[in-house]
């Protein structure tokens, strides 16, 4: 992990880690590295609704225009709409300005290059370099060779096409309720099930810039679950505050995650010849009924570190063409350069139509064994500390025997924020939960 870029590009709270300084910094830095062969590189940048994106738009731009690049800007966009829309407008790269799931004080900047992919972590430490050792030879222009700065009047309208483009099938017929948590996906998720033909209510579609993810979105569906059973909905979609994840809810008021719409899809796309290899790509936080899953259906799964950048990096690498994470981010490759929490919906909504089944009956196809997560807040000092304390071995250690062959424990940094994650996994219940709560009290009393 890098000095300012983390697991999701540079995360902080606005205003006070994530400054205007530092921004015009990044953007400055991010053309000089990014420029590719152009005198004047271009960069289409994207935000979420939080309140301090504006301020931050603003200084990216600046940095960016301040030596020569030209900037395009799109407006409350979701994440992956800005990697597409790279492409779209033939840009030499993108900016989303967003902290995804995290409340509304916090903010980021994630940047892809010209080929719509998140940065290589080579590109992202020259850009620290930088920024932080004053690295680099680019000077600021002056008069006419400053950069300039132009609005993407049809940014929602283009990506919402591209979409449109990935079903065959009408989602007519089908009664959903979409959470839009108060988000980026405000802005494009009535245009795109609407058109679809999808019977649709909307939920948190009214963002205020301090609202974002507050008690809605795909870290707090309490809500959605609650309106999709009082009203008898097919299914509930629920997107993070920049829309590149999903979590849906079934007909019958359950939750779905990532695990169990990975082998929804998995499973149709192996039957219609769509699945690269007959391989699905995960992480090291995937369900072991998900690994289970792909025994019993002669499915190979490849598991990568956690983390949406490093899932994909292993599809480029072999050849791969679905994967995500247990949270949400789903990778179409045949679509998509990175997770989009959108693009996930209308596939796994138009395989319910096609198939003319319901969700919770296509759900049925997977097992989830009992997992528990435990977040333990640490000190800066602790983060560090983590990876050679004698402690969290021994907590490991001591899980990893009780549990023996029918469980596990993975103990891990957070990459956005001040958390160590202990998640503890196995077919007792009881026993996971008291095997993670007594590890996550070891590591607290060992690096808080």
């Amino acid at each position: 992990m890098g000095r300012l870029f983390g697991t999701d590009g540079v995360r902080g709270i606005a205003g006070e880690t994530l400054t205007c300084e530092l921004a015009i910094q990044i953007g400055s830095a991010a053309a000089e590295v990014l420029s590719g062969l152009r005198r004047r590189p271009l960069f289409v940048i994207g935000k979420d609704t939080r309140m301090s994106s504006d301020m931050l738009e603003c200084a990216i731009a600046a940095g960016l225009c301040s030596v020569g690049a030209d900037v395009i800007f799109a407006g409350v966009v979701p994440t992956p709409a800005v990697a597409y829309l790279v492409g779209k407008y033939k840009a030499d790269a993108g900016v989303m300005i967003s902290a995804s799931h995290n409340s509304a004080e916090f903010n980021g900047i994630k940047i892809f290059g010209g080929d719509g992919y998140k940065l290589a972590d080579a590109l992202e430490e020259q850009i620290e370099a930088i920024v932080l050792d004053n690295v680099g030879e680019r000077k600021p222009s002056v008069g006419t060779d400053l950069g300039k700065a132009s609005r993407a009047e049809n940014a929602v309208v283009d990506y919402v096409n591209h979409l449109k483009t990935t079903v065959p099938y009408s989602l007519a017929g089908l009664r959903i309720a979409v959470d839009c948590a108060n988000g980026s996906a405000s802005a494009t998720a009535r245009k795109l099930f609407t058109e679809l033909g999808a019977d649709a209510t909307f939920l948190f579609d009214t963002p205020d810039g301090t609202n974002i993810n507050a008690g809605c979105g795909s870290t707090h569906l309490e809500a959605l679950k609650a309106y999709v059973v009082e009203h008898g909905m097919d299914a509930g979609i629920a997107f993070d505050g920049d829309a590149d994840r999903c979590l849906c809810v079934d007909d019958m008021g359950r939750e779905i995650d990532g695990d169990i719409i990975m082998a929804i899809c998995a499973k149709d796309m192996k039957e219609r010849g769509k699945l690269n290899h007959d391989t699905v790509v995960g992480t090291i936080m995937t369900n072991m009924g998900f690994m289970q899953f792909c025994e019993e259906n002669n499915l190979r799964f490849s598991a990568t570190k956690v983390g949406d950048r490093y899932v994909l990096e292993e599809m480029l690498l072999e050849d791969y063409s679905f994967g995500g994470e247990q949270s949400g981010h789903l990778i179409f490759r045949d679509f998509a350069t990175t997770g989009d929490g959108q693009l996930t919906a209308i596939q796994l909504l138009s395989l319910m139509a096609r198939r003319k089944e319901k969700l919770s009956e296509l759900a049925g196809i997977m097992e989830k064994f009992p997992q528990v997560m435990v977040n333990v807040k640490v000190s800066p000092e602790g983060k560090i500390a983590f990876y050679s304390d004698p402690c969290v071995r021994a907590a490991t250690e001591r899980a990893k025997n009780e549990l023996g062959h029918d469980g596990r424990i993975v103990i891990r940094v957070s990459g956005t924020e001040p958390l160590v994650r202990v998640m503890v996994e196995g077919r007792d219940i009881d026993q996971v939960k008291r095997v993670a709560n007594e590890a996550a009290e070891e590591i607290r009393k060992s690096l808080s």
